[in-house]
């Protein structure tokens, strides 16, 4: 089978084309170090000997992040060596370990209402004056008060977008949020940081980064077409790009022309006034004329669609309709979740392949037979094809297909246990896990309740 073949990724080769996208598993410690659950969870992914593995969204900033992997300083090189020591073993050094390097800006849990309108709220004079418009005016406790007293709809008509946003979901800092001086200064800083955290993966023995560009993070909003800023890096496509090209040439001269330097990004934003495939396809052709080793194409997942969560949580870039697309459940709709991403990457592909250069395109989303991933590869949709959910179902089921034992494969049902589990900041594991006879045991959940690893 193609999906079995050698392929190339920059300098180095992949054994075979089966890829494991990076999935947060909640299992770092608070300070964002690794933890035996860590290496334990990657190695068991190892067993199964895929020819790509890349480790969890790790966070290029020395902040804290909950139990988030961290890679913003040197301290934690030791844990990340340990990580990677474990997958070599575990893989009979057939498995090229990848970590994904991503930066995100400020998210705040959804405010009780009293404590939005009475703290938070700034009361501006576009604000007073809608107020006053109204016949609502005196002192700032008057006013507060008068807003308390209004229901949503009323609060809709009189608040700017962006505060009703941050008292119906809680605030969130955008890239355009450039009267914050951190964030004006986002393309003089990420740059060196993604340099430092790729420098630290290369000394931890990492075959490579993957620069995460997707999603609802920092690279992805400087991407999208909603991403309005003046100064030279917003508006325009080439000028969206700027920053995502400057932190891979920043990336590539720390680390050396030896070292592979890759990037996740969407194939469509999904959401109104955000990128599209045409887009992305412009994105991908810049990416690959500045030398990417490879571009893994993923699909929505952003806040601005999110659902609404419920007070004193925060919002979840998967909980709406660019998350379902991002995670499709087998109940997303009459077509179903299996590879319905596929063109996007296809599309991007093909125009790499008109400016006659050959970078690796890996494409994921609801793949869960080797049939669908050999077709995949039979038309050049792809070069590689990467399973996320089946593969936490059944890390084995790499090996199951390739030595004759496909019957024994255990089928991920997409019903998206494991992304419910992601939201509430739970540790993941998968439904199925705990319907089997597990005869070695295992650990358990802090809850007690679930398996930490699929059984063997």
């Amino acid at each position: 089978m193609r999906w079995f073949s050698p392929a190339a990724l920059g300098r180095l080769t992949a054994k075979r084309r089966t890829w494991i996208p990076a999935m947060v598993p909640w299992r770092a410690a608070d300070d964002g170090f690794v933890t035996d659950d860590v290496i334990e969870w990657y190695a068991r992914f190892a067993e199964g000997r895929p020819g790509v593995l890349v480790v969890e969204a790790t966070g290029i900033r020395d902040v804290p992040s909950g139990p988030l992997l961290r890679i913003g300083d040197d301290r934690f090189v030791p844990g990340l060596t340990r990580l990677v020591d474990a997958v070599r073993e575990a893989s009979g050094g057939e498995t090229l370990l990848f970590i994904q390097c991503i930066d995100f800006l400020a998210v705040r849990r959804r405010p009780p209402k009293e404590k939005f309108f009475r703290r938070y709220l700034e009361l501006n004079d576009p604000l007073l004056a809608t107020l006053a418009a109204q016949g609502i005016t005196g002192d700032e406790e008057t006013i507060r008060t008068a807003l308390l007293a209004m229901n949503d709809e009323a609060l809709r008509a009189v608040l700017s977008a962006r505060d009703f946003d941050s008292y119906a979901r809680g605030y969130r800092e955008r890239v355009t949020d450039i009267d914050l001086p951190h964030v004006r200064e986002l393309p003089n800083t990420l740059p060196d940081l993604f340099a430092r955290a790729a420098v630290r993966a290369q000394r931890a023995g990492f075959h490579g980064v993957e620069l995460h560009y997707a999603h609802a993070y920092t690279m992805a909003s400087f991407l999208s077409a909603l991403n309005t800023r003046g100064d030279g890096y917003g508006g325009p496509r080439e000028s969206r790009a700027r920053l995502p090209l400057e932190v891979f040439s920043k990336v590539r001269a720390a680390v050396g022309d030896d070292y592979c330097v890759g990037a996740r990004f969407l194939g469509d934003d999904v959401i109104e006034g955000g990128s599209d495939l045409e887009d992305a396809t412009y994105f991908g052709r810049a990416f690959a004329r500045a030398g990417f080793d490879f571009l893994s194409i993923s699909k929505g997942g952003k806040f601005e669609d999110a659902k609404q969560p419920r007070v004193g949580d925060a919002v979840y870039p998967y909980t709406g309709p660019s998350g379902h697309e991002c995670m499709p459940t087998v109940k997303i709709d009459a077509r179903g979740p299996f590879g319905r991403n596929v063109p996007l990457a296809a599309t991007i592909r093909a125009a790499i392949r008109e400016d006659g250069l050959t970078t690796p395109i890996v494409t994921a989303g609801g793949i869960a037979s080797p049939w669908q991933a050999e077709e995949i590869l039979e038309r050049g949709d792809a070069d590689f094809v990467g399973a996320a959910r089946q593969s936490l179902c059944d890390p084995d089921w790499f090996e199951k297909t390739r030595t004759g034992r496909g019957d024994q494969v255990r089928r991920c049902f997409f019903t998206n246990y494991c992304e419910a589990l992601d939201q509430k900041h739970k540790e993941v594991t998968c439904q199925r896990w705990d319907r089997l006879a597990r005869p070695e045991g295992g650990a358990k959940s802090k809850d007690g309740k679930r398996f930490l690893l699929a059984p063997r």
